[in-house]
């Protein structure tokens, strides 16, 4: 149905269709109700293209990113989703553009952040793994900007969409898996966190606790471990075996369970020790494959990219209501249902034009 038969139908002018459909200038009551039980009734959606054509005006989403090779690889698969996401609404007048920041340097954020707010902008995505600095960033967007959350959720703040796992699910789930691989025996296992600092991370480790304490094992915490380099995890491993000798397994909270698990090698040749990570990066899939990763808890961070930027566009362009939560299953991948590891990381992908970098 177009808005020229609603008219018809209603016994109004076009133009009076139009102030209902987008909510402005004065029509009467009775009007008003006649046609949005038109519209009702018909299934009637604005065409985004001529709605487009119209304003005479291009949108401009931004995508705040953290660089693609940090957290081994996780972002470059979230990045890979947005791009999907970005080359599909291309045509219908939205330009997206990716801004990457560095997640240990708050003025590398703040760099992006500048970017954002001196340009032309209608939407924004963002994970808010950096608490402090993006709640800061939002005090200065809420009600001006809208924005969707993925990867993390950020407490009293009031984005479009938060797009993630319930962290604390997660964390019972680690649990549950350490406790399976460790096969009955009793004993202790840790918890390997780099970034204590953000409210998901919280999560997870909360959630293992709880499952540790019902089920009577002793957990110890490993907290500020720069998992970015080997040798300190190697040091963090041997120092957590000296202290406990009946150390069943390590748990580790982000997408770098594949240090550890290298570390860990010559360790299990001697007894068992029980591996569980985050996300199936390259390296984390690799070694699950080679069984020296007994479990890995996915979160989709392609789907999550991509998502995000679609909600952004189905809300602000299209003028629809999304969902306020989306939560993201706990996909488990162990050595016996990983998928080939050359068809989950192929090389041929849309490629992205609109992406720019913070300098």
């Amino acid at each position: 149905m177009t808005v020229k038969e609603i008219a018809e139908l209603a016994g109004v002018s076009i133009g009076t269709v139009d102030r209902v459909l987008h909510n402005r200038g004065r029509v009467s009551r009775g009007t008003r109700e006649r046609i949005e039980e038109i519209i009702k009734d018909s299934g009637f959606s604005p065409n985004p293209i001529a709605r487009r054509l119209k304003r005479n005006r291009e949108y401009r989403f931004y995508a705040l990113v953290p660089q693609l090779s940090q957290d081994s690889g996780y972002w470059g698969q979230a990045r890979q989703g947005i791009l999907e996401a970005a080359d599909e609404i291309t045509s219908m007048g939205v330009v997206s553009q990716i801004l990457e920041f560095d997640r240990y340097d708050a003025t590398s954020f703040h760099r992006a952040t500048k970017r954002v707010l001196e340009s032309p902008c209608d939407g924004i995505l963002l994970p808010p793994i950096m608490p402090d600095e993006s709640r800061a960033f939002i005090n200065t967007i809420e009600g001006k900007i809208p924005y969707v959350f993925f990867d993390a959720h950020l407490p009293d703040t009031h984005p479009l969409v938060t797009i993630g796992q319930d962290s604390f699910r997660g964390g019972h789930l680690a649990g549950r898996l350490a406790s399976l691989f460790a096969q009955g025996q009793r004993g202790t296992f840790a918890i390997m966190t780099a970034h204590t600092e953000d409210y998901h991370i919280k999560r997870r480790r909360e959630g293992f606790l709880d499952f540790a304490s019902s089920a009577g094992y002793t957990v110890v915490l490993r907290e500020n471990v720069d998992l970015e380099k080997e040798t300190l995890v190697n040091k963090e491993l041997e120092d957590l075996a000296i202290q406990y000798p009946d150390l069943l397994g390590v748990f580790v909270t982000s997408a770098s369970a594949h240090r550890l698990a290298q570390a860990a090698w010559e360790f299990r040749k001697k007894r068992p020790l029980v591996v569980i990570g985050y996300d199936l990066v390259l390296e984390n899939h690799r070694l699950l494959l080679e069984g020296k990763i007994d479990a890995i808890i996915s979160q989709r961070p392609e789907y999550q990219g991509r998502r995000g930027l679609l909600d952004l566009y189905r809300s602000i362009v299209l003028g629809r209501a999304v969902q306020s939560s989306v939560e993201i299953p706990l996909d488990v991948y162990i050595r016996e249902n990983a998928p080939a590891l050359k068809k989950f990381h192929g090389e041929e992908r849309p490629k992205g034009k609109e992406v720019l970098r913070a300098p």
